[in-house]
């Protein structure tokens, strides 16, 4: 009788797109913080999970395909507080940071709302690699500077 390996129950985390998505910048992130009392509050004033808000608030600052109808005023208003809170302006003037959200805000209108199940493959194929090369394309913007 040959024993047989038990497999163990292993999560392994997939492969990073670009090297740097690690620690700090992994894609599948879990976060532990202490929210703001009057955050929580408000929260449960308004029957809304914190989890949901936050989720809500990075998709739409994203510009990704998902969720998109109806959100452009609410959008606008995000991409607003992300520049006036000064988020990469170190890196980028306000003209870049607006260009940079028009451009993924173009991607995620290019998703096939209709299409079969081939071609939204295709689709999420061809728009990974394009973020890649987007992202390097600003990355390597010449007033960009890596920061440790």
């Amino acid at each position: 009788m040959r024993k047989t390996k038990s497999k163990k129950a292993t999560s392994q985390k997939p492969k990073p797109e670009l090297k740097w998505q690690t620690g700090k910048y992994d894609r599948h992130a879990q976060f532990s913080y202490h929210l703001p009392y009057q955050f929580l509050l408000l929260c449960k004033l308004m029957d809304v999970t914190p989890e949901d808000i936050v989720r809500d608030f990075t998709e739409n600052l994203s510009c990704g395909s998902w969720k998109r109808e109806g959100r452009d005023k609410i959008k606008e208003h995000i991409i607003n507080y992300f520049i006036e809170h000064g988020y990469g302006q170190h890196h980028y003037s306000e003209a870049d940071i607006r260009e940079i959200f028009r451009e993924m805000d173009a991607l995620g209108l290019l998703f096939p709302k209709n299409g079969n199940s081939k071609l939204i493959d295709k689709y999420a194929d061809w728009r990974d690699k394009h973020y890649k090369y987007w992202f390097k394309k600003w990355f390597r913007k010449p007033r960009r500077k890596l920061q440790n």
